[in-house]
């Protein structure tokens, strides 16, 4: 009969043992104790390149994944609920929500 290996739920990763965990805030202090020359890079100074997944897009209304947008207004939705609300709301409340999004029109 072969034995199943037994599995501990309690902790399912282990720390490499080789490996100190510090917190980010003990990282910081550390750096900043050791007084480096000012070209040198720290875990603070790196940047990462941007990244190539395309931004999620959400509702301006519900906030839920928006797969749709709505040509004439700008605004995303996810459903046809909301887009049979944006139908009925004035210019200022649309204009709101394209202000919190942060989008600038280029025309007009």
């Amino acid at each position: 009969m072969d034995a199943k290996p037994k599995r501990s739920f309690k902790r399912p990763f282990a720390f490499p043992k080789n490996c100190v965990y510090r917190p980010l805030r003990q990282i910081s202090n550390m750096e900043r104790n050791l007084k480096l020359p000012a070209g040198r890079p720290t875990y603070f100074t790196l940047n990462a390149p941007p990244s190539l997944v395309p931004a999620k897009k959400y509702s301006d209304i519900s906030g839920l994944p928006a797969p749709y947008a709505d040509p004439h207004t700008k605004l995303r939705f996810a459903n046809a609920d909301e887009y049979a609300s944006m139908q009925h709301m004035p210019s200022d409340i649309i204009n709101g929500y394209l202000t919190v999004r942060g989008y600038t029109s280029a025309v007009g």
